[in-house]
Order: structure tokens, then sequence, then C-alpha cells
């Protein structure tokens, strides 16, 4: 049965899956359109770049219940050149990718499923690479949310380059939430697994060789999901949602969130071992998402979007809603102080609204940047951005920008213009869904004036189905990435 069989049958499955339909429904088609037609406004002439972002798509009809994070990962891009944007969509090619587009059927289940039926490997676990995407070494990197293999992928073509080694240095994996310091070009990650010592860190040169490896040791196996850098420091976590050990001994995948244990935060020099961590302990909770970290006198700032209950109530009559909860965080901007003299954490709430997927000035990361860039939950049982909010990080001020009626919003970035004048003298660009016409469009912002709406809307000739994780590479990097290093 294909995929599209598959959701016109209502007696296929015995409750529709949401993440399978309206904005989140698959596309098949791999597009290529060039010169995309001005809806609203003037597209800015200075706009030299690509903004990318990724996101799950599944080729085939999903075996048993289907978790939005399953999805086979798929770029689409938009790029600006010389006054012209061009929209290209193209899958990933994994490897698991490939071995089921040759079988013509799903063969792997996805992460709520029991994985006993999946075709054998290391893990039993399709990597996807769906996650989230970076630039680094003239390489678009796909990532996965559970760890895996980066894959590397053409930055304007989206033609998939293969699983990227690092050069045959990488001796582990690459969780999704990688961070790439443009200062230096330097590439910092985690790993983490069910073997000691758990959690793996490491830091790649810009030629793209991993010159730095080290373990830290945690209790057992965790969930961490991002990380956070400064410039001379890395934030990696220890937090009390893992899976459950009698799941996880079952194959199956259950999280597990103990109230009873802290949050510990790993602090560390860039390039030091594990063994000279600092933890520092808060309260309970989960971290999807960090905004930004950096250095201010003895201590590390942190500001995050920060989940208090991992762990949703939701109506067990319905085979979906468990899923449904877990995909709806409630999570609310928070700032952690560390303190490297006295070793004491103070945390603090910061707003009170559920918001995530934060977006900044790429070039500020790791350091005292203003602005963040935050898309807004909407109440409906499924993660739909409503609106946008400009948070000022050192007010604590915030302005919000719906999207309006019909109107969804995807992980935007920030596009600095030429000399800009200030930080927020920037583009930000957009997928946004239109509910009236089925279509997406792209959306582009003056970072410094939110109220006045897009001052440019384009239009697609198909949709872009709702997802994760987006990237901005400038021209420049682009063209100085390929240069030859002398």
């Amino acid at each position: 049965m294909t995929l599209k069989e598959e959701l016109i049958a209502p007696a296929a499955q015995a409750l529709t899956n949401p993440y399978l339909a309206g904005p989140y429904a698959p596309t098949a088609a791999e597009v290529t359109a060039t010169d995309l037609a001005v809806l609203h406004g003037e597209l800015p002439a200075d706009l030299d770049g690509v903004y990318v972002r990724n996101g799950p798509n599944p080729q085939f009809a999903p075996i048993g219940r289907y978790h939005w994070f399953d999805g086979d990962g798929m770029l689409h891009a938009v790029h600006f050149e010389n006054g012209k944007a061009t929209y290209r969509n193209r899958f990933i090619r994994t490897t698991e990718f490939a071995a089921e587009r040759a079988a013509g059927t799903a063969l792997w289940r996805g992460v709520i499923e029991p994985w006993d039926d999946n075709p054998p490997g290391d893990r039993r676990e399709r990597n996807s690479a769906n996650t989230d995407v970076v630039f680094h070494h003239g390489n678009l990197l796909a990532l996965w949310y559970r760890a895996g293999k980066p894959y590397a992928l053409d930055p304007i073509s989206l033609e998939t380059r293969g699983v990227d080694t690092f050069g045959g240095t990488l001796p582990g994996e690459v969780s999704a939430h990688a961070k790439v310091d443009e200062r230096t070009e330097e590439f910092i990650f985690f790993d983490y697994g069910i073997h000691a010592p758990y959690l793996r860190y490491g830091v790649a040169d810009p030629s793209g060789k991993v010159t730095h490896y080290t373990g830290l040791e945690l209790p057992g196996p965790r969930l961490p999901h991002d990380m956070a850098i400064t410039e001379n420091y890395s934030i990696l976590m220890d937090l009390p949602l893992y899976n459950d050990p009698k799941a996880a001994a079952a194959g199956r995948f259950k999280l597990f969130f103990d109230r009873t244990l802290p949050s510990r935060f790993a602090v560390l020099p860039r390039l030091g071992d594990g063994a000279q961590a600092r933890w520092f302990e808060a309260a309970p909770g989960y971290i999807y998402h960090t905004v930004n970290s950096w250095e201010d006198g003895d201590e590390i700032v942190m500001v995050v979007c920060r989940v208090s209950k991992p762990s949703p109530v939701s109506d067990r009559t319905n085979p979906l809603a468990q899923l449904l909860a877990y995909l709806r965080p409630e999570a609310t901007l928070h700032r952690y102080r560390f303190n490297m003299r006295t070793g004491a954490t103070i945390e603090e709430a910061m707003d009170d609204v559920n918001t995530e997927f934060p977006a900044i000035d790429q070039g500020t990361t790791g350091q005292r940047g203003r602005w963040s860039y935050q898309m807004r939950l909407s109440v409906d049982s499924t993660m739909l951005f409503d609106a946008v909010i400009k948070y000022d990080l050192h007010t604590g001020a915030k302005q919000t920008q719906p999207f309006g009626d019909g109107f969804f919003g995807s992980e935007l970035t920030v596009v600095p213009r030429p000399d800009p004048r200030d930080e927020d003298d920037a583009w930000l660009t957009m997928f946004a869904f239109n509910s009236h016409t089925q279509l997406s469009e792209v959306w582009i912002y003056d970072a410094a004036d939110l109220a006045a709406g897009p001052v440019c809307r384009l239009g697609l000739p198909v949709r872009v189905p709702l997802g994760f994780h987006a990237t901005w590479v400038s021209g420049d990097r682009m063209r100085a990435a390929a240069e030859p290093v002398e």
C-alpha cells in the first residue's frame, strides 16, 4: 500500500494520525522551482545565501503507529542570489532510506513501536537524519535527534554526499544539536548512548577533522537533546528524563521523568577533558533547545526553553493521546547562571508563554547577544506555530507578532544585513503554511520591525510539510568553504 492509499483509507488505522495529514502530510515530489513569484512586497536585493530547513517526510506508509520523529529526512531550501530566489526540496538519502526505496516498502518500525522486527544493525533503529541541519567544512550536515552518523549534502543542490566520517576521525556519532562557532569555524558536538560513560563530547576543526574527544561519566543512560557553548566553555546536560529501564529491556522506547533527581549541567573548557567538568545542579526539568550562552564575569549564563512537565497527563482511552501530549511541550523562556567561583546555580523564569524553536543571529552563538526570535505554540492538539516572539534577552521585554488566521510558521533564521548597524539590522526568513491554499510560502521580515508584517511573501508551487530545524548559510561562508586551503 502506498502512503497516499494509506492516508485516504481511514480503515487502515484505528485512528487517523494528525501528523500524517493536513500541514504535516508528506510530499512525494522532489521539486526545483526557480525565480519564485513575489506575492507581496519586494524581495530584498541584499539577500545572498541559502535558508534550509529539515523535517520528517516518510516515503512509505509507516509500520504501526507513526511518531512525527520517524519520517525520512527531507531538506527544503531557498537559495537567494542576485535578487532571485530558487526553491528545492530533496530527500536525505540515508542507508535506511535507500534500503526501503529498493524494497518498495517501509522496513523499520518507528520509535514507539517494538524494534524486534527491524532489520539487523548496531541499534535496530533507523537514522532518518531528519532533525537539524548545520553548515561546516563545505557541507550541510543533516543530524538526527537520537544521535547517529551525520549525513553531508551539497548546500545548493541538496545532493546527498553520504555519511560524513570527518575524514575518518569521527569516533562515534553526533546528536541533533551540534554547534558551529562561526568565529573559529569549529564544530562542537556530543553523542550519547546506552554504554558507559553514556555521554561523549568532541570538537572538529574548520577542515572537518575531529581534534578533541572525551567522555563524561553519567549515572546511567540519559536523553540530552541540546548543548550550549561560550567563547571558552561548553555546557552539557544530565537531565532526569530517560528511557524507562523495563521498556528498554523489552526493546521499546518509553520516556520516564524522575522528579526525585535534579537537572545537572556540566561546564568544561572547550578542549577540556571530561574529568575537568564542573557540575551544577538545578530544579528537575527538561530542555529541548537552548537559546544561547555566554560568559559574564565569574558566571556562565545560559538561556533556554525549559519544560517543567516532560511527562504530560493524557487521555489514555485515545491510543494516540500520549504521543500527541509529548509532541506538544509546555516550554517557557528560562535563564540559568552558573558561578564558576562558588559553584552556585541561580535560575529564573523569564516568561510564562509557551514558546520554542529559538533562533538567534548564528554569528553570536556563544556571545552575549541581545535578541531571540521564537515560535509561539498554539492551543491546538498538535504542535503548530501561530506567532513569532522577539525577546530582548537583556531586559526581558518581548514583542509578539501573530501570523494571522490560517497561517502557521516554521523555525526561522536570522540573516544579518551587510555591515549591520545593530544586532537586529537583519532579515528573518521562514516557511509559512497557508491553510487557505494548502500551499506554502516564504516569508521575509525586517527583524527590527516585526509589527509591519512580512516585507516580502514568495509563492511556492508546493506544500512544505511542517518540520523541525533550520539554518542560514551566507554566500560568503559558502564561497570561503569552497576555496582551497593554503
